[in-house]
């Protein structure tokens, strides 16, 4: 790869391009792993009140092993079948992932707050044959069943591998004070009962081995839905190469800051979401560290538990969790001990990052990715972070901006960012047009308008389809968002385009006040005061709180349903 000037701000000791992946599989990269971390602590759920229970790296590797013996030798599925999983996180996440992988199967990471409608269009669309679902849901199933091919349903419980005593006070508080445990009315396996078939087919002599014929590093790994830069939710097709290579490129560019076998990461968000599924997954999974999960980071007070019982060296999140910790007494009187903190999803507002590192007293640092690219394609240089920037290209990976025609456009210019590099997607799953759509010649159409600067350093304008167009002048979201939230009175805010008779469009911003005594008037004077005139709001609604999607990323689309149009400035 050449024309790269953003590798000379590489940390000392980071080469351009990582070495060929050392796996066959992600299912090998486990075994591996395991064999080499045995009795260590892989993983530790911690629930709100600091009940927890934990696996080892041997334990995980047996489970999986079981789990993939059950689909296999138990319910006779074939490599590359399509195996649904819906659940929060917990201990239960990795066995079953893993597991599948083991069995040469592919994984269809589901949003448990998916809706019957949502669940059947993923479920039907990827064909999977088997569910694994939270009991939490269970209610769902009887709409959703009917409708799709699915043959097999194991049900997991969010305490599985707690402590018997700790198990049994959870669940009662979750069916008799909560009432967020359905009957069950579907024929269902638990997955205790799955596992237990597992073992007995392991015992009978099964060739484990033998479920990974045929599958290497380009066949399927996951299909990950996401809307795309456009239309209906796609799934993803992301190999094994996909996503070890992303896995690889991020040891390789943050290797001076991770410590084999000792660091540990909080994982907040959802792991069947893509930055959580390969960052802090994959990737701690295959540096032996210590993953401690968390079922639901709301509200934020569910982490103080998790925080002073652990010790935490790394944290993941996305601007909206980062702002919220920042903000609560308890996390301010008593910062974790952080090497670093990795941001992505959305944009990280410069305000939160200053207020974060005034808290910790170490920086969150901003990176770039997109499910198309098992995510992530930047990363801010720990020892070089640009403020307001998402970094540089990671290792083996190339970036390029371009106007409409798709010529390249000069440094500094605004363009749609395209991306090359083996993270990128196989493609959509059995939609080769809107395939066609995004790939092209290699690269990948992120729908994304970015500018990148002399260095190298890359800085996402906003996505093509939220840009605002006033009397013919682009007003991109972000950029008013990044003004709102510093103003001192401001928690959350979000920007929208509305019709307006004189203009087409016009600035309406959504705020949610730190400061009662906030007006829209003073808010409007102070984006007056950095904004040109047509990018400052003509419109503010103060709300109690803003749509989120699981992973606490601002829905932009949610507001636009309701929002009337622009009539007398704010």
């Amino acid at each position: 790869m050449s024309n790269r000037p953003w590798v000379s701000h590489y940390t000392p000791g980071t080469r351009p391009d990582i070495t060929p992946i050392p796996f066959r599989t992600i299912a090998d990269m486990v075994r591996r792993q395991s064999a080499a971390s045995g009795s260590a602590t892989a993983f530790t759920q911690c629930m709100p009140n600091g009940m927890a229970g934990s696996l080892t790296f041997a334990q995980v590797d047996r489970l999986s092993d079981e789990f993939a013996a059950y689909l296999r030798g138990g319910l006779k599925l074939k490599a590359g079948d399509r195996v649904a999983i819906q659940m929060p996180n917990s201990l239960a996440y990795p066995v079953v992932l893993f597991g599948v992988m083991k069995a040469g199967c592919v994984a269809v990471n589901t949003n448990p707050l998916y809706t019957p409608p949502e669940m059947i269009h993923q479920f039907s669309d990827s064909g999977a044959r088997v569910l694994v679902i939270s009991d939490l849901f269970a209610d769902r199933l009887p709409a959703v069943l009917p409708k799709t091919k699915i043959e097999t349903v194991v049900t997991v419980r969010v305490t599985e591998w707690f402590a018997t005593l700790q198990a049994t006070l959870i669940r009662a508080v979750l069916k008799y004070a909560k009432k967020q445990l359905p009957p069950i009315t579907v024929p269902h396996t638990p997955l205790q009962d799955a596992l237990k078939t597992g073992r007995e087919r392991l015992a009978s002599g099964v060739d484990l081995a033998g479920y990974l014929d045929g599958v290497g590093l380009d066949s399927v790994a996951a299909l990950q839905y996401t809307g795309g830069t456009t239309g209906v939710s796609k799934g993803a097709a992301l190999s094994h190469r996909n996503l070890l290579t992303n896995v690889a490129q991020m040891l390789e560019m943050n290797g001076a800051y991770l410590k084999a076998g000792e660091d540990s990461i909080m994982t907040a968000l959802p792991l069947y979401h893509i930055f959580a599924f390969t960052v802090n997954l994959l990737l701690f999974y295959q540096l032996g560290g210590h993953n401690i999960l968390i079922p639901s980071p709301r509200p934020p007070s569910n982490l103080r538990k998790p925080f002073e019982k652990y010790r935490i060296t790394w944290f993941s999140g996305v601007n909206t969790l980062f702002n919220a910790l920042a903000n609560e007494d308890w996390f301010i009187k008593n910062p974790p001990k952080l090497k670093l903190s990795v941001a992505g999803g959305m944009a990280l507002h410069g305000s939160v990052a200053k207020r974060w590192e005034q808290v910790v007293g170490t920086p969150v640092v901003e990176g770039y990715g997109l499910t198309e690219a098992s995510p992530v394609v930047s990363f801010n240089p720990v020892q070089a972070v640009k403020v307001g920037s998402i970094g540089i290209p990671l290792p083996s990976t190339l970036v390029r901006c371009v106007d409409e025609a798709g010529a390249d456009v000069p440094n500094g210019t605004p363009g749609e960012l395209l991306v090359k590099g083996d993270q990128v997607m196989v493609g959509y799953w059995e939609r080769p047009e809107e395939s066609a759509k995004v790939l092209r010649d290699g690269w990948l159409y992120t729908g994304d308008v970015a500018e990148m600067d002399d260095d190298g350093y890359v800085k996402i304008v906003d996505r093509k389809k939220d840009m605002i167009l006033v009397s013919g002048f682009n007003v991109y979201p972000n950029e008013v968002e990044e003004v709102i939230a510093a103003h001192p009175g401001v928690r959350e805010a979000a920007v929208i385009g509305v019709p307006d008779e004189h203009s087409g469009e016009a600035v309406k911003a959504f705020v949610v006040k730190k400061d009662p005594s906030l007006t829209a008037e003073a808010l409007t004077a102070h984006c007056r005061s950095s904004l040109a005139g047509y990018k400052v709001p003509r419109q503010v609604e103060f709300r109690d709180d803003l749509p989120k999607s699981p992973i606490g990323k601002i829905i932009r689309k949610d507001l636009r349903v309701a929002a009337p149009a622009a009539g007398v400035p704010a």
